[in-house]
């Protein structure tokens, strides 16, 4: 039996000393396992005296971590100490296991750390469903209290640092994330992004070498004032996707010179478009309506002629004597489609609706402006009229013309790779080119600023501000003055092999955790689970 203890001890204790089982009970649902200590005394919390003189003894209920999926409860014999030094205030103490209870705790320390690595990952409500299939039922308040209590992260000192933005509330409250590029883990948030926050994180980091950020003017304003011995690095990704809006603007300023891709179909006899087949417009309204009276007509007939009286019919088609009447006299059915069923009725409207249809071609669309027109000429209908032929007019299908292509078509042309475009893709932006010396040279400004970009020859840039300004792209005249701006953290981003990519990815990796915790998580939350997880 001893032996037994003994390998249980092993098994449900191994990093514990000086713990013994005393027995196990096995029951549906839970596990229960009796324990005691085996130490000779205990430490004073207070004053630290160590005592063995024992004043009682009581039983604690320690959940632990679930076994064989059976929740399990500790038993656990602790011992009450008197404390030795008469100067202490403390009279009496209970001992605590190390690594297994602390004062006041209904859980043991290792199902605490289990708790603590759920909520971090998961946070509240996720994390309460996960721990009770680990068979510890647990509220999501008590898991976001539980992280709560998490030890504050101590915020390493990286060599380099990429600095970048989160949103709190998208448009109105940001902060500031900072991670270690070369380990890539982040190492501090920030409950703002203004420039004395991030210039006093820096100032008290003075080994940091390189900080890589965007162009925003605040993170350079930090970076020069708290770190003014670090390299600040922009990221390339945004400078090219900063080209990429500049591109979008100056192709859509030049929208016209699309119109050659194309084709001209006036006077040209190859490219007359074939004319369509005439399909003539049926009278009715409804060939639902027109079938059904067809039916309804031959089915009376046919019963006339078959010798039934009209009441019969009425009888035995369920209709009333009126309607019977009228489909035995009719001589054919369309004789019975009349009235609303009827395109070709007249309308107030009619003699006014070539006036309506000359001011629609004119551009003017409004029912209500096109109706006070049509009054002073005589029409004497109501508005409800006009506005249900406008209705119709803005419904009915109109000629498919050939469009140029968008802007922002055109604009991926020209910042892909030339070979990456098909051949209709380049014969296309050929075509573009050729008929727009604006287009022209902005295309090789971009492929310009490629090369520098994936070849690093960051030397080459003043060269390259100096082509776009002699050249009339307005829109890139407007992103070479903020280049130059920042022109040394520019040159360094196009030369140097650090970047801000993985600051990106933890800014959405924080916008995932935000959500998990369905605004109940403040800053001091969020930042433990950014650092902790």
């Amino acid at each position: 039996m001893e032996e037994v203890l003994l390998r249980l001890e092993e098994l449900l204790f191994p990093s514990i000393a000086e713990v013994a089982v005393l027995s196990v009970d096995v029951q549906n649902e839970a596990l229960r396992v009796a324990a005691r200590c085996t130490a000779d005394g205990a430490e004073c919390p207070d004053c630290g005296s160590r005592s063995s003189k024992v004043h009682s003894s009581y039983l604690r209920f320690p959940a632990d971590v679930a076994s064989g999926g059976r929740q399990v409860v500790l038993c656990l014999r602790v011992r009450r100490f008197f404390c030795r030094d008469a100067s202490c205030g403390r009279r009496t103490f209970v001992e605590q296991m190390p690594g297994l209870t602390r004062r006041h705790s209904r859980w043991t320390e290792r199902l605490r750390s289990t708790l603590a690595a759920v909520g971090l990952a998961l946070a509240g409500r996720a994390g309460a469903r996960m721990a009770r299939v680990f068979g510890v039922p647990v509220s999501r308040s008590t898991i976001l209290r539980l992280l709560n209590t998490l030890p504050e992260p101590e915020a390493p000192a990286p060599r380099v640092v990429g600095v970048d933005e989160y949103a709190t509330r998208k448009g109105r409250v940001y902060g500031t994330v900072l991670v270690d590029v070369e380990t890539r883990r982040p190492v501090d948030l920030l409950p703002d992004r203004e420039a004395s926050s991030l210039a006093k994180w820096l100032a008290k980091r003075p080994g940091i070498e390189v900080v890589c950020r965007d162009r925003a003017p605040f993170f350079a304003e930090g970076a020069t004032l708290g770190a003014p011995q670090a390299t600040q690095v922009a990221d390339r990704w945004h400078l090219w996707h900063n080209l990429g809006d500049a591109a979008d603007r100056a192709v859509a300023r030049h929208r016209q010179c699309l119109r050659v891709l194309v084709p001209n179909t006036v006077g040209d006899e190859d490219n007359e478009p074939m004319p369509s087949e005439e399909v003539p417009d049926s009278p009715w309204k409804s060939d639902r309506f027109a079938n059904r009276i067809r039916a309804r007509h031959a089915t009376v007939h046919a019963l006339l002629e078959a010798g039934h009286s009209r009441r019969s019919i009425g009888r035995q088609l369920h209709m009333t004597h009126r309607t019977v009447k009228s489909l035995a006299d009719a001589v054919k059915p369309e004789d019975l489609f009349r009235g609303q069923w009827q395109y070709n009725r007249t309308s107030a409207l009619d003699e006014y609706k070539p006036y309506l249809d000359d001011r629609w071609d004119e551009g003017c669309t409004n029912a209500w402006k096109l109706w006070e027109e049509i009054v002073p000429l005589g029409y004497q209908g109501s508005y409800g009229i006009v506005s249900s032929y406008i209705r119709k007019k803005r419904t009915s299908p109109r000629p498919v013309t050939a469009q140029p292509p968008a802007p922002r078509v055109v604009a991926r042309w020209i910042l892909s790779r030339p070979e990456s475009l098909t051949e209709t893709e380049h014969l296309r932006l050929k075509t573009v080119l050729a008929n727009c010396p604006e287009l022209n040279a902005l295309t090789g400004h971009v492929r310009s600023f490629a090369q520098m970009l994936m070849k690093r020859q960051g030397e080459r840039l003043p060269q390259w501000l100096d082509d776009v300004r002699q050249d009339d792209l307005p829109s890139l005249h407007t992103l070479a003055a903020g280049i130059d701006r920042d022109r040394e953290a520019v040159i360094a981003g196009l030369t140097l092999p650090w970047s801000s990519g993985v600051v990106e990815g933890h800014v959405n990796r924080i916008k995932m955790l935000k959500r998990q915790m369905f605004g109940r998580a403040g800053f001091a939350l969020l930042r433990k689970r950014v650092l902790l997880a």
